[in-house]
């Protein structure tokens, strides 16, 4: 019978975290008891399937004792080739559940759109893919927070900053990243001629203080009256706020909200995140060799999918997946897309980790 993996070291540490979440101190800070709450249900996850896989075994070791009996040798056959389908699965399930969780699982997550080529198109288009993402962040609950937008004459984005808050919101974001390709008729074309436009979209992990730490020395914070849309409150007070990051020369403005301060704490929140992200990608550079065969780099300037209107398709160039619910995928229902680039994902992950264990 195949050698299970040892799961002893995911034991031990759930009973140390049983013993943390025990602790009323451990709840006072809300960071830490998520974190540990997030590991405690990910390694009881490992435990019940390993258990489930032994228990699977169990059933095979004493069904196979009736394939002596000719009256039930028939239909033990028949049970022990389940049982084994049924062992092949958890134990892939439990080789999944044992890779290493990504690093900034369960923060928050900021989602930066940007009209690319296209014109009016690009800002059209940008505003579709917001209004797509929105839908989905509706479809799992999560909180939502515009934090800048710079809208354009045509009425879509030329950039819309905004954040989700809830657990999994990075799991399944993070895939996003890259440009994002549309071939369609716009509205505006008298000839029926389909154009490509492209909007590029940043998936950043929410940045806490504690991570990134900034000098306000390294800061030039200007202030200045918002523009464009919104009524009474528009070009009336000081309250838009523009903040350099003398350094790295990374620039935020947010104008969204009437008050100064927290359009400050708005362009502070993305800056840090902004930084986060420069920081990580620093790291990520020295070990380029081990990324390679990711799903996609994240970067911005790389093509990863195309939404094809006359032919509603949508294609991520990534994994090669296609799809023909264009429609519905526009409006929200993007877990066939995401489900299929984790799944991918993992099993890069998997190959790799069993490479290494095989050396």
């Amino acid at each position: 019978m195949e050698e299970l993996p040892n799961i002893e070291p995911f034991r031990k540490r759930y009973h140390e975290i049983e013993e943390l979440l025990s602790e009323p101190d451990v709840f006072k800070d809300a960071r830490k008891a998520s974190s540990l709450n997030r590991e405690h249900t990910r390694i009881r996850k490992i435990i019940e399937i390993f258990d489930n896989v032994k228990h699977c075994q169990q059933d095979i070791f004493s069904t196979q004792e009736l394939l002596e009996d000719p009256e039930l040798s028939e239909s033990a056959h028949e049970e022990i080739m389940f049982l084994e389908q049924k062992e092949s699965e958890l134990k892939s399930s439990l080789l999944v559940a044992m890779l290493p969780e990504e690093e900034d699982t369960g923060k928050n997550t900021i989602v930066e759109i940007r009209a690319g080529a296209g014109g009016d198109e690009a800002s059209l288009f940008a505003a579709d893919l917001f209004r797509m993402y929105c839908r989905y962040g509706e479809n799992k609950s999560w909180g939502f927070e515009c934090l800048s937008q710079s809208t354009s004459e045509s009425g879509g984005f030329k950039e819309v900053v905004f954040i989700f808050r809830g657990e999994d919101a990075w799991s399944r974001m993070r895939f996003e990243s890259g440009v994002h390709r549309v071939q369609r008729i716009p509205v505006t074309e008298a000839g029926g001629r389909i154009h490509t436009s492209t909007a590029t979209v940043a998936v950043l992990p929410e940045a806490q203080e504690v991570e990134i730490l900034i000098d306000p020395q390294d800061l030039e914070i200007s202030v200045c009256r918002a523009s464009g849309p919104g009524g009474q409150g528009v070009n009336t007070t000081d309250s838009a706020v523009q903040i350099l990051h003398k350094p790295s020369g990374i620039q935020v403005y947010c104008a969204d909200e009437r008050s100064q301060l927290k359009n400050k704490n708005k362009a502070m929140t993305v800056l840090r995140s902004r930084l986060l992200q420069a920081k990580q990608a620093e790291e990520d550079a020295k070990y380029a060799n081990d990324r390679k065969n990711q799903v996609g780099s994240g970067d911005r300037s790389e093509r990863i999918r195309t939404y094809n209107f006359p032919q509603s398709r949508l294609t991520d160039h990534r994994i090669n997946y296609s799809s023909h619910s264009l429609n519905d995928s526009m409006m929200g229902d993007l877990d066939h897309l995401i489900d299929a680039l984790i799944s991918h994902d993992q099993a890069i992950k998997l190959e790799n980790l069993l490479k290494d264990d095989s050396k």
